[in-house]
């Protein structure tokens, strides 16, 4: 069975290496600076103890308020897995370091967030819509998707569910 890395574990080994990247830090979880994200991820990846080589997932998260970059990592050698977060400090315009360059696999991962949920990947070699097509306004996965601006709703008419008729 895979083991859970523990957050202030984590943390601990961030903060011997990049003393300001840790912001918050819980049982199952850290959160960095999103300055700090490339090279904490190549320490990630690189550190012999926590060899963290395979990205599982890249996942946007929308709070209304702001939004979360969330990273499932894992070692297969070492047979662990842990989770990485960050926050961009605009609600508007969202942005974060790419780590496509760190794991080929967050590629792809990176264009179906930006896609989908309008966060920016700054770096990323090719930051481009994966699902939908170039011109296709706003970004579905957000909460606030159907009150763009000017008053334009390019999705459905009301939430499924609200104010329709029994």
């Amino acid at each position: 069975m895979t083991r859970e890395l523990a957050g202030p574990e984590v943390a601990e080994a961030i903060r011997q290496r990049f003393p300001d990247a840790v912001l918050e830090e819980a049982s199952g979880w850290v959160m960095i600076e999103p300055q700090s994200l490339a090279p904490v991820a190549a320490f990630l990846r690189d550190d012999p103890e926590l060899d963290c080589k395979y990205l599982i997932s890249i996942t946007g998260v929308d709070y209304i308020d702001h939004f979360e970059v969330v990273y499932h990592l894992a070692s297969l050698t070492r047979n662990h897995m842990l989770v990485l977060k960050t926050r961009p400090a605009d609600r508007e315009n969202p942005e974060v370091p790419s780590v496509a360059l760190i794991w080929r696999g967050a590629n792809l991962q990176e264009r179906e967030v930006y896609d989908l949920m309008g966060i920016r990947f700054s770096g990323h070699p090719d930051l481009r819509r994966i699902l939908l097509w170039e011109g296709y306004a706003g970004h579905p996965l957000r909460k606030d998707f159907l009150n763009l601006p000017g008053g334009f709703k390019p999705g459905l008419p009301r939430f499924p569910g609200v104010g329709a008729e029994a």
